[in-house]
C-alpha cells in the first residue's frame, strides 16, 4: 500500500524523468515517436497538457469547470521553458496540503487525488520512455519508480485497455525486469 508521500514521490520523479528527455530534445521536434502519427512536439505536448489539467482538477474543479482553458498551441515558440513551468505548477498542485485525499472529477468518474497522481506518473513514465526511443536516447527509468508504477499499474492494466488507453499486452520473457514488463503491460516493445 502506498501512502501519500510516497505518490507525490512516485509522481515526482517519474515527471523528472520526461523532464529530462524533454531537456535533450535539442531541436527534435518534428521527430517521430514510436507513437503513430506523434512527433516529439505532440508528445510534449500531451504531457504538458496533463500538467496544465493537473492543478484544477488536484483543486476540485470538475472538467465542465475547466473546459477549454487549455485548448490550442501549449508549447509556443518555447517548448523546454512551456515543459518546465507546466511541471512546476503540476508538482506544487501534487505536493499541496490534502491534494491526495480530495476527490478528483475525471471522465471516467471520480478519484482520490492519489489515483489521479499515480496515473499521470505512469504517462509521463511511459512517456518518457517513447519521448527517449524518439530521441535515440538512454531509455532506462529510475528502477525504484518503475517497481512502483508497476505493481500499482498491474490491478489497473484491464481498465486501461478497456478503454483504449493502451495497446494489447507485449508479452515479454521471463526475468526480462519491471521496466521491461511494465512496457509490455503498456503495449510497449520492451
Amino acid at each position: 500500500m502506498l501512502t501519500a508521500v510516497d505518490v507525490c514521490q512516485i509522481y515526482a520523479r517519474c515527471s523528472a524523468e520526461f523532464g529530462a528527455q524533454v531537456h535533450a530534445v535539442d531541436g527534435r521536434w518534428d521527430a517521430p515517436t514510436p507513437l503513430p502519427g506523434w512527433t516529439v512536439r505532440d508528445l510534449v505536448r500531451h504531457i504538458v497538457e496533463e500538467e496544465r489539467w493537473a492543478p484544477p482538477l488536484l483543486a476540485g474543479e470538475t472538467i465542465d469547470e475547466v473546459g477549454d482553458r487549455f485548448a490550442g498551441d501549449l508549447l509556443g515558440d518555447d517548448p523546454v521553458s512551456a515543459f518546465d513551468d507546466a511541471a512546476a505548477r503540476a508538482l506544487s498542485a501534487v505536493f499541496a496540503d490534502g491534494a491526495m485525499d480530495r476527490v478528483v472529477h475525471l471522465s471516467f468518474g471520480d478519484h482520490p487525488g492519489s489515483e489521479y497522481a499515480l496515473q499521470l506518473a505512469a504517462d509521463h513514465l511511459v512517456h518518457a520512455v517513447d519521448l527517449a526511443r524518439a530521441l535515440r536516447a538512454d531509455e532506462t527509468m529510475d528502477v525504484e519508480v518503475v517497481v512502483a508504477v508497476r505493481q500499482w499499474f498491474g490491478p489497473m492494466e484491464a481498465v486501461y485497455r478497456k478503454i483504449g488507453v493502451i495497446g494489447p499486452r507485449v508479452e515479454v520473457p521471463a526475468g526480462a525486469g519491471a521496466q521491461a514488463e511494465l512496457l509490455g503491460m503498456m503495449g510497449r516493445t520492451p
